[in-house]
């Protein structure tokens, strides 16, 4: 692969994989914690970019998903950067609710390998019945 190429239109630039998609890691601007990884088209993407506010890909329910529209917890879009490549997304956001996780924690990476365990290394800040009431 080679770098991305810079001189092309900014969606079309990019590597899509074979479904169309692209990985995106949500980054907080703040703390500089990643929050969490999520897919991307180019809908999706596109919406991002419209509204401000990052919307993803989601497999399991085959449409677009916009963070927080049922937890409230959506992310305010700062910047949308592509490695090298142009195969992977590194979305700048402004975590509302500084909860990014379903389990109503901060990140999607709160489990921490122990030895040969995982723990949970990030308390949970609300419980998530309160904004996932039929789960």
């Amino acid at each position: 692969m080679s770098d991305l190429d810079t001189t092309r239109f900014w969606l079309e630039a990019l590597t899509w994989d074979e479904k169309g998609m692209i990985p995106a890691i949500a980054q907080d601007v703040t703390s500089g914690r990643v929050v969490m990884f999520a897919w991307m088209n180019r809908e999706s993407l596109k919406e991002s970019i419209k509204t401000g506010y990052a919307t993803y890909w989601s497999r399991s329910r085959q449409r677009l998903w916009r963070k927080g529209e049922e937890s409230g917890h959506f992310q305010k879009l700062v910047s949308v950067r592509a490695d090298c490549d142009g195969d992977v997304l590194l979305l700048s956001i402004d975590q509302v609710g500084k909860i990014a996780c379903h389990t109503g924690r901060e990140s999607c990476f709160f489990l921490e390998l122990k030895g040969d365990h995982w723990v949970a290394a990030d308390p949970v800040r609300k419980d998530p019945k309160e904004f996932y009431p039929a789960r």
